[in-house]
């Protein structure tokens, strides 16, 4: 049997999965400041025969990735986005400038649902990204994510720090007023993109949903939505399976 390694590399938490090729065997996720901790964590895994990664952290986060693999005989492969992959036209003015996280669960939700939807990665930065009916990614925005943008208001306001306030329609708080009119302004984000995407499509797309701040915008959002688990390991996987002569090796 082999083994496939899968990386996601993000700006604050790296997550991984071990894959078999049909299931996955193991998962992790680790805070970008606690990486070390990944070494422990792959100690006892079978060995993989492949290790593919998204990287959208910095050259010494990849450098120290790399260090940590090394025990392995499986070279890393660092994807970039390409102008066509697993299905997806890239359509970004510069393809290979595309976020290779994004890439990846572009790919992903496009094999999921083969019909025009958005594609909302809710992380440290939330993106949301249109993908047409004929897996044609058209483009898509970025904004601040759930707690970038929590910390933006409460950064010089010492009493409001370690307040994490709950949603509310109309809050009486402070605290809940920030943690409701952020949740209230990405779902409007969201709802937005939806709006305008549905012009394009001639129908309402469907909703797929990742990230550490899925739960808080799907409880709001008034639509066709779902949320998917690690779907840039999911993209990973069939980037992978596809064409590796198509992914750098270094």
């Amino acid at each position: 049997m082999t083994y496939l390694l899968t990386i996601d590399s993000g700006n604050t938490h790296v997550k991984w999965g071990l894959h078999d090729g049909s299931n996955w065997l193991e998962q992790g996720i680790f805070a970008q400041d606690k990486s070390i901790l990944l070494q422990q964590a792959w100690k006892n895994l079978p060995t993989p025969h492949d290790i593919i990664i998204s990287n959208v952290s910095s050259i010494e986060t990849k450098k120290k990735l790399s260090k940590f693999l090394s025990c392995w005989k499986a070279k890393p492969r660092w994807i970039t986005p390409l102008k066509y992959q697993c299905g997806v036209r890239n359509y970004y003015a510069d393809p290979s400038l595309l976020g290779s996280d994004r890439w990846a669960a572009l790919i992903a939700a496009w094999n999921w649902q083969q019909r025009g939807c958005l594609i909302v990665d809710a992380g440290t930065a939330m993106t949301v990204d249109a993908l047409s009916d004929t897996g044609e990614f058209l483009g898509g925005i970025i904004v601040p994510g759930f707690e970038l943008m929590k910390k933006a208001l409460t950064t010089n306001i010492i009493t409001l720090q370690n307040q994490e306030g709950e949603f509310s329609d109309f809050p009486n708080n402070t605290a809940n007023a920030i943690h409701s009119g952020t949740v209230h302004a990405l779902v409007g984000t969201v709802n937005r993109m939806s709006e305008l995407f549905s012009v394009t499509l001639g129908h309402m797309p469907k909703c797929i949903i990742s990230g550490g701040a899925s739960q808080q915008l799907m409880s709001e959002l008034n639509m066709d939505a779902s949320v998917v688990d690690n779907l840039v390991l999911e993209g990973l996987v069939l980037i992978a399976e596809e064409n590796s002569e198509t992914i750098e090796c270094i």
